[in-house]
């Protein structure tokens, strides 16, 4: 708070809109604010966009069956779901619409499929249906369970593909990208947002409107900018591991959910090999290594719908961190996502806890925020 008090109006560089955070939500913001006439300047504190969350996940495109009816999340997910597959297409973003199964390998979980239907229906997801038993293995042969949902509009994306097109129309309308611009403090003043911009080249801003999309360090940089209502910040991490050889799959295959996370599944990248994750471990600082001795529970886990998994199948690939809100043992927390009534400041918006699904929602999230700066 010490480099706040030294921050003046009279040295800075007076813009419009500030994003703070070039991942893929706050490049869909930038793109959305853009498009309606606004002065964009995104900051960003690492030298390339996306290299947080939007570059460490499944690069699924959700459908919304998971995620209480009237939620952000089911909301945010369903609409974002066919405004995501339709800029894709109408973009030449590589993506291919899969279709996932969600899998019960137990009486148990068969129940539990019942609940997640009956969410889909109540959110609008697009073709989600029952199937039994033998029409899952008539889809996927290798594939062991009790039953089984089908999300025909489930699929998969290149995320650093639809960055680099959301990127390149936010910059179409005028917007600017600056790498390694860590916001190092700020403070509200009655002209707007005064924000410390660090990096080679300091810089003092002075924007009528600030996005916080920053991801993992929302909360933190929240606090630092005098924000009302700032959550907690959790980090909980998911492992992946890939598949040496081919896959016998042909579509996603998810299990039941587990807490905090929707379970070890099977995920398929654009060049159709196949990777598992992602685990839960819940975490107090960012580390992305990959234990391979998690490998163990990951065969486990596999084993309960792909008994067919061969020894010595599975290679250590990467590991995501999803920015949670609530401890570990909490019920899971919806999006949060603030206007300037909940930040406590006129033209302020704030963007904490964008897990999964904020890939599949960025655009509904985007249009979202852009109505709330209206």
């Amino acid at each position: 708070m010490g480099k706040n008090k030294v921050l003046t109006e009279a040295a800075a560089e007076r813009v419009d809109c500030v994003v703070i955070g070039a991942g893929v939500v706050g490049l869909a913001v930038a793109r959305a604010l853009a498009q309606a006439g606004r002065e964009v300047v995104v900051l960003e504190a690492e030298g390339a966009i996306g290299t947080g969350i939007s570059s460490r996940n499944s690069e699924v495109i959700h459908a919304g069956m998971y995620y209480p009816a009237g939620s952000r999340k089911a909301r945010l997910c369903v609409a974002g779901n066919r405004m995501l597959r339709d800029y894709a297409a109408s973009r030449g973003v590589p993506h291919k619409v899969t279709g996932k199964l969600i899998v019960a390998t137990s009486e148990a979980e068969a129940a539990q499929l019942d609940g997640i239907l009956e969410k889909g229906r109540a959110n609008g997801v697009e073709g989600l249906a029952p199937v039994s038993a033998a029409q899952a293995r008539e889809m996927e042969p290798d594939l062991d369970c009790v039953a089984a949902l089908l999300s025909p509009a489930t699929g998969i994306i290149d995320t650093h593909g639809l960055m680099l097109s959301l990127l390149g129309e936010a910059e179409g309308r005028g917007a600017a990208l600056a790498l390694k611009s860590p916001v190092t403090g700020g403070r509200p003043t009655d002209s707007g947002m005064l924000l410390a911009v660090g990096g080679a080249e300091p810089a003092t801003l002075l924007a009528r409107r600030v996005v916080l999309a920053a991801g993992l360090a929302a909360p933190r940089l929240g606090a630092a900018l005098g924000l009302a209502n700032v959550p907690p910040a959790h980090l909980c991490k998911g492992n992946y591991f890939t598949l040496s050889g081919r896959t016998p799959f042909s579509r996603l295959i998810y299990p039941v959910p587990v807490a905090a996370g929707l379970g070890v599944h099977l995920t398929l990248d654009l060049g159709g090999r196949a990777r598992f994750g992602p685990d839960v471990e819940w975490v107090t600082e960012e580390d992305y290594r990959v234990d391979a001795r998690r490998g163990d529970s990951f065969y486990a886990a596999i084993r309960r719908y792909w008994p067919g998994l061969p020894d010595g199948a599975l290679e250590p690939a990467y590991a995501g961190i999803r920015p949670k809100i609530t401890a570990e043992g909490e019920p899971a927390a919806d999006f949060l996502i603030h206007g300037p009534a909940e930040t406590g400041l006129p033209g302020v918006a704030a963007l904490y806890g964008i897990e999964s699904p904020g890939l599949t929602s960025s655009l509904a999230i985007a249009k979202h925020v852009g109505e709330l700066l209206a």
